[in-house]
């Protein structure tokens, strides 16, 4: 079951990532792959939702906006829990590279399956997320991230989630 939601995330991530029209290129970058496990609900009061969680994202250096805020490009990507619940996202990050420190801030509304885990109130979610990434190799880094999911209030009831993850990443 984690393996066929873990292929359906897969082929959602590479198909909304396809880039389209007239593009900017950040040197030496065109995607990049971010593969992270964590723990779902770090900080759960009841103390029964907590499980592990799998992911990936694609964000694709090729769409890349540079403001004066920062290096802007959209991701998407998608995660699955221990208890078989699903968040696929699609949104927008942030990236300040400070030597090999990489700080990267995003945003991504997404769709959400409860599964056998928590209910979250609502299908529509929105994840917050701040990581901290390190180049290690060429085209490479190791990071770490803390989210928030939650519906903004939308949603019947509005619990929320806290997640935290180690992440490794990989231009190509």
């Amino acid at each position: 079951m984690y393996l066929k939601k873990l292929s359906l995330i897969l082929f959602l991530t590479l198909f909304c990532s396809q880039s389209q029209g007239e593009t900017q290129k950040i040197s030496g970058t065109e995607n990049e792959y971010n593969f992270y496990v964590g723990t779902w609900d770090t900080i759960d009061k009841e103390g029964d939702d907590k499980t592990k969680l799998y992911g990936i994202e694609h964000s694709n250096g090729n769409l890349f906006r540079n403001t004066i805020l920062g290096k802007f490009s959209p991701i998407s990507g998608g995660l699955v829990t221990g208890k078989g619940s699903v968040y696929l996202y699609t949104g927008v990050q942030a990236k300040y590279e400070l030597g090999p420190l990489n700080i990267v801030p995003s945003f991504t509304p997404g769709y959400y399956e409860r599964g056998e885990g928590k209910e979250l109130g609502s299908a529509l979610e929105f994840k917050s997320e701040i990581k901290v990434a390190f180049d290690i190799f060429k085209n490479s880094k190791i990071g770490y991230s803390y989210g928030h999911i939650s519906n903004n209030d939308w949603g019947d009831i509005n619990p929320g989630v806290n997640n935290q993850q180690i992440s490794f990443s990989k231009n190509f």
